[in-house]
C-alpha cells in the first residue's frame, strides 16, 4: 500500500484517518464482516457525506438489504425466493411467543455477527431462552432472527460475481458434505457439487444469480442455499455481500482470482472488459470449468484445548482449513486428510480402532470434528452405510465413496505386493506410509516398488477452463494419470515449503515469511517454487511464485515434486 495505518478498526480511528487523508472513496467489502460493518457505521455517522467519500463496490443499500434480516426477508418475498419461516425479535419473550406458534426446533441467528457467533439450535423453550438471551447481547443492533430449522437439508453454496452493468456469473458451486446444521466453515466442503442433478443445479444457480442481481451487489458474493434431498424444495439461507472464507476457497479451487476481480469491478470496470489473468486470452465473464474434485477440511484447535466442547453447530469453531485437489473423490478426500497435520496419513484414527459399534455410533451422533473417522471405522467393521445416512443425513453418494476406500483397504490386506492393486490404491489417493503399514514393510520399499513399475504421479494444471485454452499460470496438483503438464525448466531453482493450515501457535505470520522469501529469491534470479495446501493464504496465490504445487506437506508428496523439478 502507499500508506498503512496500524490502528484499531473502529469508527473513531477510521474518522481520524478520513479527516487527515481526505480519500475520494472507501472500499469495505474486501475486509470481510469487519470492513463491511465499519463502512455502515461511517455512513451512519455522516462523515462520508461530509467529506464526499464515495462507497465503492457494493453500495450501502445492498449491504443493508443483505445483512439486515428483515430487509433481506422482504426482498426475498418480493422476488419470490423461498426463505424459512421466521421472525425478528428484540426480546426473549417475543421469541418464546413466536415459537409457540411455529413449533420447535428453531435456529437463532443474531444480526450483524461474524461466523454465526451467538447463534444455535433450540429444541425447546429452555434452550431458546438461553441462546436468545446470549444472542441479543452479542448482536450490535440487539436483534435476533428466529427461524424454522432446516437441519438435515443439503447445504449448497454459490460464489457469484456481478458488475455495475448487471453482468453476473457463477465462479464456483460448492457442496457441504455435512448437511445444514453445521457451520459451513467447519464442514467438509467439496467443489464442484457432486450429488445434484442438472435440474437441481440449474434451479439453485438461477436463484443465486437472481438474488445477486436483485441485491445489486457489485463484486463477489456468496449465496448459501438449503435443498431438501427428497424434493425440489429449497430455501435461501443467507447471502454474504463480501469476500468470505468461501470466496478464498472458491478462488483457489477454480483459479479464478475473486478478490482481484472484485477490486477491478469496484473501480468501475465490467466483467467483459477484464482479461482472465490465468488464460490471458478469455475474459472474466467466462465461467470457470473444473475437471477435478476439490475437498476442503477444517483444521480445529482441539489438540490444544482437549477439554473444549468439540460439538459442531451453527457457530464456527475451526481456526483454519486445508484444500486438496484430486481426479477422484477418494483421492481428493485422502489428500485432504493427509494435509491436516493431525498425525494421520489415512481415513483412520488409532483411538477408534478398538471402539465397539455402540461407541462408534455415539461418536457419530455427537457430530464433532472426528466424525468422518468414526464413520470410516463403522464401515470398516462391516456395518451398513444406511444407518449413517439416517443419523447424519449425509448423502449416500459420499458414504459410497468412503465405502470404496474401505473396500480397497480389504483388497490390499488380502493381496500383499499386488502391483495392479498398488496402482489402483495410488489412483484413489492412498499414501505410501499407509500401504506400507498394511503390507508390513517400509514406505521407502513401497516407493522403490512404485518406481520400478513406473507408478509415479503426474502434475495437472489448474487453468479455469478444463484445458480448453492454453493457460499462462504455473499452478499444479498431483494425480496418478498419463500426461504430465508441469514441465521443469533449466534454471536454478529453490523449493519453499509453506506452513499448512492455520492452527493455534501457527498463523498467517509464517505465510508472510514464505511470501517475502519467495519475492527475495525471485529478485535474486532463482526460480521459486511453493508447495502449500492452505486456501486462505497469499502463498497459494498463483501470481506469487514461479510455480505453485497444491499438495499435502508430507515427505512422500514433497519428494515427488523435488524429483520432478530437480
Amino acid at each position: 500500500a502507499d500508506r498503512v495505518y496500524i490502528e484499531p478498526i473502529t469508527l473513531d480511528f477510521a474518522k481520524r484517518v478520513i479527516y487527515k487523508e481526505r480519500p475520494d472513496a472507501i472500499l469495505g467489502s474486501l475486509g470481510g464482516q469487519t470492513g463491511l460493518n465499519l463502512v455502515v457505521d461511517l455512513h451512519e455517522d455522516g462523515i462520508l457525506d461530509e467529506f464526499g467519500v464515495e462507497i465503492l463496490g457494493t453500495d450501502l443499500q445492498a449491504i443493508n438489504r443483505a445483512e439486515d434480516r428483515e430487509l433481506f426477508r422482504a426482498l426475498m418475498q418480493e422476488i419470490e425466493e423461498p426463505v424459512p419461516e421466521s421472525t425478528i425479535v428484540h426480546t426473549v419473550e417475543e421469541a418464546v411467543q413466536f415459537c409457540q406458534k411455529l413449533g420447535y426446533p428453531v435456529v437463532v441467528r443474531p444480526a450483524y455477527t461474524l461466523g454465526g457467533t451467538g447463534g444455535g439450535f433450540a429444541d425447546n423453550e429452555k434452550e431458546l431462552r438461553e441462546i436468545c438471551e446470549a444472542g441479543l447481547k452479542i448482536s450490535p443492533v440487539h436483534q435476533c432472527l428466529i427461524e424454522q430449522s432446516i437441519a438435515g437439508y443439503k447445504e449448497i453454496e454459490y460464489e457469484v460475481m456481478r458488475d455495475a452493468n448487471n453482468n453476473a456469473i457463477v465462479v464456483c458451486n460448492m457442496e457441504n458434505v455435512d448437511p445444514v446444521g453445521i457451520h459451513t466453515g467447519d464442514s467438509i466442503v467439496v467443489a464442484p457439487v457432486q450429488t445434484l442433478t442438472d435440474h437441481e443445479n440449474q434451479m439453485l444457480r438461477s436463484a443465486s444469480l437472481k438474488i445477486i442481481r436483485a441485491l445489486k451487489i457489485c463484486g463477489g458474493c456468496n449465496v448459501q442455499l438449503a435443498l431438501d434431498p427428497k424434493s425440489f424444495k429449497y430455501y435461501v439461507i443467507e447471502v454474504n455481500p463480501r469476500v468470505s472464507r468461501s470466496s478464498a476457497l472458491a478462488s483457489k479451487a477454480t483459479g479464478y482470482p475473486i478478490a482481484k476481480i472484485s477490486a477491478k469491478l469496484a473501480v468501475g470496470l465490467t466483467l467483459d472488459e477484464i482479461l482472465n489473468p490465468i488464460t490471458k486470452t478469455s475474459y472474466a465473464c467466462f465461467e470457470p470449468a473444473i475437471d477435478y474434485v476439490v475437498s476442503k477440511f477444517a483444521r480445529f484447535p482441539f489438540d490444544k484445548f482437549p477439554n473444549a466442547d468439540r460439538h459442531l453447530g451453527t457457530q464456527m469453531k475451526a481456526t483454519g482449513e486445508v484444500m486438496s485437489i484430486g481426479r477422484t473423490m477418494e483421492e481428493s478426500l485422502l489428500k485432504a486428510v493427509r494435509s491436516l497435520e493431525m498425525k494421520v496419513d489415512h481415513l483412520e484414527k488409532k483411538e477408534m480402532l478398538d471402539l465397539s459399534d455402540e461407541e462408534l455410533l455415539e461418536e457419530i451422533k455427537k457430530s464433532d470434528d472426528t466424525r468422518i473417522f468414526a464413520i470410516a471405522q463403522w464401515l470398516r467393521n462391516g456395518n451398513s452405510a444406511e444407518t449413517i445416512h439416517e443419523i447424519t443425513k449425509m448423502d449416500p453418494f459420499f458414504l459410497a465413496h468412503i465405502q470404496r476406500i474401505i473396500d480397497l483397504e480389504k483388497q490390499l490386506k488380502e493381496h500383499p505386493n499386488d502391483i495392479a492393486l498398488l496402482k489402483e490404491a495410488k489412483t484413489y489417493g492412498f499414501s505410501d506410509s499407509y500401504i506400507a503399514r498394511i503390507w508390513n514393510t517400509t514406505p521407502k520399499a513401497i516407493y522403490d516398488l512404485r518406481k520400478q513399475n513406473h507408478i509415479i504421479p503426474v502434475y495437472k494444471m489448474v487453468d479455469t477452463c478444463a484445458g480448453e485454452f492454453k493457460s499462462a499460470t504455473p499452478y499444479f496438483y498431483s494425480t496418478y494419470e498419463e500426461e504430465n503438464e508441469s514441465i521443469p525448466s533449466d534454471k536454478k531453482k529453490i523449493v519453499v515449503l509453506g506452513s499448512g493450515p492455520i492452527r493455534i501457535g501457527q498463523g498467517v505470520e509464517f505465510d508472510y515469511a514464505t511470501v517475502h522469501c519467495v519475492e527475495t529469491l525471485r529478485n535474486e534470479g532463482y526460480e521459486a517454487i511453493i508447495i502449500n495446501n492452505n486456501p486462505e493464504t497469499v502463498s497459494t496465490d498463483f501470481s506469487i511464485s514461479d510455480k505453485l504445487y497444491f499438495e499435502p506437506l508430507t515427505t512422500e508428496d514433497v519428494m515427488h515434486v523435488i524429483e520432478l523439478e530437480k
